[in-house]
């Protein structure tokens, strides 16, 4: 039987990362809603449970909560941050508001004898987040560590393998977080390591035949790398019966339409139909300048054009898509967690009711590297498999304010001009994602002598594993000169350019 950790989520804008840590230590995690009960996990006893952080605090009305019987489980269970002070909370012990709120890098003392910092120094960096702390631990339970304004930063109760921390391993930024996680994954849960993505395609692929049966399958192939893994996933489960429609909505990089016609039509030989309606798109994104009233009109009308050809194949009973864990986690579901709405997600949601389809999401559980793993193991090339990620609305969420045909021409060539200089990078491959922004705010420059007024181009580029954290990539001066000296000369109407160093978070990576 596939070993598992389960993750209640208590809605932390990090619970998918913690996922994602567990996966790359070859353990399958999985991320349950946090009112799953007892009943509910014993058919299907995980190794081991976390509890993860939230925006709550465990003394509002209609908190979170967890059902008590999960603590008779006999598993261990380790509680971060919320899920520290709800374990806390419901064993008996105390929680009160702190004294003084931690946000950020906090030093930490650990005290020797505790298996879940097994190796580790006995100071070291810390990410905390939270203004509630427990006051009191419950009966059975030892103080682990200690930080300045918190005297209980980790507890345990060994006997019981019960373990909690108020701060975040899964974070970049907190040091040893990884080997924190081995540590209650192995040393504490006894697990294997032995969850591989060969043996996952392998599963998939047979659910994606068991789904379908004979039937045939329409999918909204984007180019990106999430909908072309999936189109060669269900290519290769089912054949030419996959029916993948692009939506040109003229909101795509410079000649995209063609490069996705060449790379899947020609090359990979796949079912592919074309639905060319940029025109349609600028003409409802009109007056249109609030970032979720764009994205949403952008999903409206994608969705109806896409209805319009899928409507084509009547003999289609299931729609695939492309949904990753990311997808999931920022545009936030109540069938996860109580986590908070971020953006809204441009996916094939809400479809006609003529249109019954049943989804076929082969990737909703796995994340963007992932992805590309599944990909490479599939025999794509690389071309496609290292793109980096694009939004759904396309450049409609890259500029800001109303987009018209005129600022997407624009944001193309200046993109293109960006695309062109960040390849040309060695460490180009491991850069997440680099971009333009078109910006509404005009400023004076100087051309030739001539005075001129034109927009403001703003460049971001991020590293990052999964999308869940970023940080800004530290690009070489010399290269940003160029990027700089080739949009403002080569592209009429930017005189100017500026680079964005915000990290994620706090700040998103998209900038709408």
């Amino acid at each position: 039987m596939k070993q598992r950790i389960a993750i209640l989520d208590y809605g932390s804008q990090y619970t998918q990362l913690i996922a994602r840590r567990i996966r790359e230590l070859q353990v399958y995690s999985e991320i349950l809603p946090f009112s799953t009960t007892a009943e509910k996990l014993k058919e299907n006893l995980p190794a081991g449970i976390i509890l993860s952080g939230g925006p709550n605090s465990v003394f509002e009305e209609g908190a979170p909560g967890i059902d008590k019987e999960i603590f008779e489980l006999g598993i261990p269970i380790l509680g971060i941050c919320y899920g520290m002070q709800l374990m806390s909370q419901a064993l008996g012990g105390e929680v009160m508001p702190g004294k003084a709120r931690e946000y950020g890098k906090t030093e930490m003392t650990t005290l020797p004898g505790n298996d879940l910092f097994t190796g580790l120094e006995e100071r070291f960096t810390v990410w905390m987040s939270h203004g509630d702390r427990v006051a009191k631990i419950p009966e059975g339970f030892v103080v682990s560590a200690t930080s300045e304004n918190c005297p209980y930063a980790a507890i345990r109760n060994e006997a019981r393998r019960f373990y909690a921390i108020q701060f975040h391993p899964e974070v970049v930024h907190t040091n040893h977080g990884q080997e924190i996680l081995s540590n209650f994954i192995f040393k504490i849960c006894s697990c294997r390591g032995d969850w591989k993505l060969t043996s996952w395609i392998d599963e998939t692929i047979e659910k994606i035949k068991a789904q379908v049966g004979d039937d045939e399958v329409v999918l909204g192939l984007s180019g990106g790398v999430d909908s072309s893994v999936v189109a060669v996933l269900i290519h290769k489960a089912i054949g030419k019966r996959l029916h993948c429609i692009f939506v040109d909505n003229g909101l795509l990089r410079y000649k995209e339409d063609l490069q996705v016609e060449e790379m899947f039509k020609s090359k990979l030989g796949l079912d592919l139909h074309i639905a060319r309606a940029a025109e349609r798109f600028y003409a409802a994104l009109s007056g249109v300048s609030e970032p979720e009233a764009k994205r949403k009109t952008i999903g409206r009308e994608f969705i109806e054009v896409f209805a319009e050809e899928a409507r084509k194949f009547s003999h289609c009973r299931f729609l695939a898509q492309g949904t990753i864990y990311p997808d999931v986690i920022e545009s936030s579901s109540s069938t996860k967690g109580p986590s908070q709405t971020i953006k809204s997600h441009h996916n094939v949601g809400g479809l006609p009711p003529d249109l019954k389809f049943e989804l076929v999401e082969p990737l909703r559980d796995l994340f963007k590297d992932e992805v590309r793993a599944v990909g490479r193991v599939l025999g794509m090339a690389s071309e496609l498999l290292d793109r980096q990620p694009f939004p759904g609305p396309g450049l409609g969420v890259r500029i800001l304010g109303e987009v018209t045909k005129e600022k997407v021409e624009l944001l193309q060539q200046a993109d293109l001009r960006v695309q062109e200089e960040i390849r040309k990078l060695p460490n180009y491959k491991s850069i997440w994602q680099t971009f333009a922004v078109l910006l509404p705010v005009k400023t004076v420059g100087v051309m030739g002598d001539q005075r001129t007024y034109e927009y403001t181009c703003a460049v971001r580029s991020v590293d990052s594993i999964d999308a869940m954290t970023a940080d800004w990539t530290r690009i070489p001066y010399d290269t940003l000169a160029t990027i700089s000296n080739r949009i403002i000369n080569e592209v009429r109407g930017i005189n100017r350019v500026v680079y964005d160093i915000s990290s994620k978070p706090p700040a998103t990576i998209e900038w709408e």
